[in-house]
């Protein structure tokens, strides 16, 4: 390999990712899809206690929910992230059928998801500009 090459390779990693963890758009979703992986742990003792669901039945639905919110903000950069993220949000919109207080929580999430699919296009817009 020569000097050439070692020196131009972990730039172009590094540009890479830097490209990808400066979007707006990525960066959007994955701070919602965080928040509410947070909001659903929450809400399983809620579910236990308030709706009287079986504690192993709310804590694997429940923890399964939120792990998997937070492995799809590391799927957001890739071009079916947004889809993932999409089919999450519905999932928790469903989950109100169990536990009616989740109805509430999936339309908020589902407004914040579509605000930040708002907002990441123009903030892509403005700096394409």
């Amino acid at each position: 390999m020569t000097s050439d090459q070692q020196h131009s390779t972990p730039a172009a990693g590094r540009r890479g990712k830097a490209d990808g963890a400066s979007n707006p758009e990525r960066r959007l979703y994955s701070t919602v899809l965080a928040c509410e992986a947070v909001v659903i742990g929450l809400a399983i003792p809620v579910a236990i206690s308030v709706q009287k669901v079986d504690g192993t039945t709310a804590g694997w639905a429940g923890g399964a929910l939120a792990v998997l919110c937070l492995l799809a903000c590391g799927v957001m950069g890739r071009p079916w992230g947004f889809a993932v993220g999409t089919a999450l949000q519905v999932v928790v919109l469903l989950t109100g059928f169990v536990v009616p207080m989740m109805f509430i929580l999936g339309v908020l999430f589902g407004a914040l998801w579509g605000t930040a699919f708002w907002l990441g296009r123009q903030a892509e817009q403005a700096r394409a500009r």
